[in-house]
């Protein structure tokens, strides 16, 4: 099994078909034309290798686990979860076809001026706001924090005591690692939504069913204040985790469920959700196991990514189909004509057996 050169760029693969501008920047795109299919209404528009085992100034590009558009930088921007005691990081790239470091990336820190480290944070969910700050999520409390383009916390957004992590004698009902990933913004730039990659302790049902998970929804006020306005449900298929959302309507979200297997590798679905600001309060229900079905958000399947046709790509490990791997980012770019780009970067953890990875599709979402 070949291991990807860590300078090597894969170009990206486009089956004949013209890549939609959409897939550079969240812009307008040109209407597509035949591309090898994943599903009845997602194909694929490539992907891209330029970032794997990539350096730049003398440090690894590595750990991407979100991705997020920033207009003031023209770039793509994605965190780093946590890695050692190496700082807390946000990398940007430009051109999602052949991404390419932009710049130095932004160190996180603390009200007192030191940076978060690997140790301290893990950095699974971006979005930027209106105003250029950022958003970012970790996983280790969870957290939310809003953080200056020059990289300082100006402030944190809430999160109810029970979202912590079990144990030590706190409140929590969170599995570690399983907290605040997935994080989105409404296109209007007035609503939040983050996810949990899995369920609370207290709603794990009496069998054993730990499939509902819990998204938080913070809201603006005129003030420019956020606040946290309810809790809804969401029911993930069996064995599978939510390392992200992105949201591609005011109140539509796309969902990426995802698993890894040592014997078939790496699962990625994605599914949408509509009539997120008519989903009902979970907030106060204790378990979400014991609520009707009624309160929990329905949702439509959209892709089987297993299925995408590989394109050429190569993995390192095993892999069903070696198109896939970690992905945990997950960004929509763009929409024209009933069409919809959507974007989702992998994970390598470091690690050489798992690669950094662009894929580009385009989806008809309901």
């Amino acid at each position: 099994m070949r291991v990807l050169d860590r300078h090597r760029r894969i170009p990206v693969v486009l089956a004949g078909a013209a890549l939609l501008t959409l897939a550079v920047a969240p812009a307008a795109a040109a209407q597509p034309g035949p591309a090898p299919r994943c599903s009845p209404t997602v194909s694929e528009r490539g992907f891209s290798d330029a970032l794997n085992k990539a350096e730049h100034h003398g440090v690894e590009v590595g750990g991407l686990s979100s991705l997020a558009f920033d207009a003031r930088s023209r770039a793509w921007a994605s965190t780093v979860d946590n890695h050692g005691r190496d700082p807390a990081r946000i990398w940007f790239f430009t051109d999602l076809a052949d991404p390419v470091v932009a710049r130095d990336p932004l160190v996180l820190e603390k009200p007192d001026g030191t940076p978060y480290l690997g140790t301290d944070s893990d950095n699974e969910g971006l979005a930027v706001l209106p105003d250029g700050d950022y958003l970012v999520s970790s996983e280790t409390e969870p957290s939310i924090r809003i953080f200056g383009r020059d990289g300082a916390q100006k402030a944190a957004l809430p999160v109810p005591a029970r979202f912590g992590v079990a144990g030590g004698g706190s409140a929590g009902q969170a599995t570690a690692n399983a907290t605040l990933e997935g994080l989105t913004i409404s296109r209007s730039g007035r609503e939040i939504v983050a996810a949990m990659e899995g369920a609370l302790a207290g709603d794990v049902s009496a069998s054993g069913d730990a499939s509902l998970h819990r998204f938080l929804v913070y809201t603006t006020d005129r003030h420019g204040q956020w606040r946290l306005a309810r809790q809804v449900g969401y029911r993930a298929e069996p064995g599978m985790r939510v390392p992200e959302v992105a949201a591609y309507g005011e109140d539509s979200l796309l969902v990426e469920e995802a698993a890894f297997d040592a014997a078939t590798g790496n699962s990625v679905n994605l599914f949408a959700v509509t009539g997120l600001d008519h989903a009902p309060d979970v907030g106060p229900i204790a378990n979400l196991s014991a609520a009707p079905a009624r309160d929990v958000m329905r949702k439509r399947p959209v892709a089987e990514l297993v299925n995408c046709p590989p394109l050429g790509a190569t993995a390192p490990e095993h892999q069903t189909n070696p198109l896939l791997d970690n992905y945990e980012g997950m960004a929509v770019n763009g929409n024209a004509g009933g069409l919809t780009g959507v974007s989702l970067i992998s994970d390598d953890n470091f690690s050489a057996t798992q690669t950094t990875r662009v894929l580009n599709l385009v989806a008809r979402l309901p």
